[in-house]
Formats: C-alpha cells, structure tokens, sequence
C-alpha cells in the first residue's frame, strides 16, 4: 500500500519528540547504559568448573585394593570435583605395572594414584613431574618411597597400611590356645611383605609358635604353598599375590580343620576367620582428602606427612569359623565387626 508523505513525516516528528523528551529526564551524570552493561559480568555465561585427570596404576585387583580405590573416588566426590580416572591394572605383573607408570610420566596428568608397594615403587622411578599419591603401602621407608614418615621429600606421599601385627598373630592362640605352629604365606620379592613376617615371626615368639614360612612369586603358586603346609594355624599378611588367590588358601584351612587369620577386613569378608586391622575404603578415602588439598589447594606434595590409620576394629566371620571347626570366643566377639 502507498502511503501518504504527509502522515510519514508526521509519525517522525512525534518519534523524536518522545526521544528528545526521554534525554532530557535521564541525570548527566553519565552516558546512556549499554543493554546488559547494568548486569556487568553476571550477563555473562558462568565459567566452567575446572576438571582434573587423575591416573590410576593398581598393582592386581583384590578386594582390599578395590575398596581402596571405592573410598578414594569418594573423598574427591564428596569435595564436589570433576575427575576423569586413567585407570590400569597390573595384574600383578612388575613390566606392566612398569610400563603403566612409564606412560603416566608423559601423559599430562594432574595427579597419579599408586595402589599397593610395586605400583608406588614403579611410579617413584619413572614419575618426576606429577605428584604422587600411594595406598596400601606398608612400609614407605623401606621401600624406599620417601625420606621418611614425615617428610617425604620427594614427589610422593600417601598412606600406609602397617598392620598391628603383633595383635593379629596374638589372635591364633585365642582361637587355638594348643597351637604349637604357625604357617605363613607371603610373597619373596615383596618388601611390604616381608617386614609384616619379621614382625610376625617376633611376635610368635613370645606366643610361643613355631613359624613355617612358605613364599611365592604370583598368584598361581599361592594353592601349592598352601597345600604343603603341615601346621596348626595359617596367617596371610596384607600380601598381594597371596591375597589374590586367598581361595586356595581358604580351602586349605577348611579341609585341615585349622584357623586362618588375616591381615585386614576385605579378606575376612572373603573367608578368613579373622583380623585386627584397617579398613581399605576408609584409608583410600583418606588418600583422597590429601588428593583434595593437592588439586584445590595446590599442597605440596613433598612436604605432606604420609599418613595412617587410627580406627582400627576386629573384624569376625563366624561362618567361615564354622567351616573351619573353629569356635570363637565370647570376649573376641564382643565389640568384633560381624562380617559373615
């Protein structure tokens, strides 16, 4: 439709009436706002959380070991962190394991997680520039993980596992007051291990037991050992590969009628018949809390004490006990964890 010259320049007239009219009752104090200049940033979309890649090398999988990573997520769940895991398994082989803490060195990460001795030892050696974090590590000083307990000094830090060693071999004699022997399966080349039996052996001594020790190499090994020995009662420490193939061990204990006690929950829960020790989760979950500060608060790793567990517990399966002709006694009990 044509319209008419005369109405056009009418309307503009009147527009710039009104928009002169609009200026002057805006304050000189200061130019007309830009839309969304009012709002300042807020206008803006929020920026995104920051994330984290967080590399995992766990030694073999078991179900302590397994707990320890379940607690360790949590701990960084719980702190409202956007983690992705790389995680690998070892499968209880050291090239793996070695080869896992190889490609972690290069990988950009923000911070590697090393569950169990041979993954921390491995980590230690080929990782330099990411902080590290160990697990269910015994002993860090002599594995050579740190300077010591409180000052690590390194690039690595974590939590230890040492059990109380002389408190769980006290429990063979309340289970078996006759028993003159005392069977122990570990593995050779771990040094873990191998303190947990030096500490096990002095304590048999003053229980007045006998020490029959019977070693591997891998897990495959684990039902012969276990078949070889002549003995009154068993104990497996906090052991890797023994604690893989806990099952052979298990029936073991069950076809000679003899007690077996273990070295932490998870292998109660699995078929032993009982521990004084740490719970895995709860230590993985302790780990985390140290990953927290290192990621948020940009904690130094080296100077990070490595940590331990105070809230330990007896932990009792008295169907196991059962199966293995056992009766546990009213005063173990009270106050135990039932766990089976």
């Amino acid at each position: 439709m044509k319209r008419n010259p005369v109405t056009v320049v009418a309307g503009l007239v009147a527009a710039l009436s009104l928009a002169l009219t609009g200026c002057a009752s805006t304050p000189a104090a200061g130019p007309a706002s830009t839309p969304g200049a009012a709002a300042g940033t807020a206008s803006q979309p929020p920026a995104a959380a920051e994330s984290y890649t967080v590399g995992v090398s766990q030694y073999v999988a078991h179900p302590s070991l397994d707990a320890s990573l379940v607690g360790f997520k949590k701990a960084l769940e719980d702190a409202g962190l956007d983690v992705t895991y790389d995680e690998k398994n070892g499968n209880a082989d050291q090239a793996t394991v070695t080869s896992i803490s190889t490609t972690f060195a290069t990988a950009g990460l923000d911070l590697v997680l090393a569950i169990a001795t041979p993954s921390a030892q491995a980590a230690a050696q080929a990782i330099t520039d990411t902080p590290v974090l160990f697990t269910a590590v015994t002993d860090p000083v002599a594995a050579k993980l740190v300077e010591s307990m409180d000052a690590p000094g390194h690039n690595l830090s974590g939590t230890s596992d040492m059990n109380p060693v002389a408190e769980q071999i006290a429990l063979v004699k309340k289970l078996k007051p006759e028993a003159k022997t005392l069977g122990i399966l570990y593995s050779s080349g771990e040094v873990n291990s191998e303190v947990q039996v030096a500490a096990a052996k002095e304590a048999a001594a003053v229980e007045g037991l006998e020490v029959v020790e019977k070693t591997v190499t891998a897990t495959g090994e684990v039902q012969q050992a276990a078949n070889s020995l002549e003995v009154d009662a068993i104990y497996v420490p906090t052991d890797n590969n023994v604690v893989a193939g806990l099952e052979s061990v298990i029936q073991v204990a069950e076809t000679k009628q003899i007690p077996l006690v273990v070295g932490e929950g998870d292998s109660v829960k699995k078929g032993g018949i009982i521990t004084y020790g740490i719970d895995y989760e709860k230590l993985g979950y302790q780990t985390g809390e140290m990953a927290v500060k290192i990621l948020t608060e940009g904690a130094d790793v080296s100077t990070m004490a490595v940590e331990t567990q105070k809230d330990l517990a007896v932990y009792v399966n008295k169907a196991a006990a059962e199966r293995m002709g056992v009766t546990i006694p009213e005063d173990v009990l009270a106050g135990a964890e039932v766990v089976g």
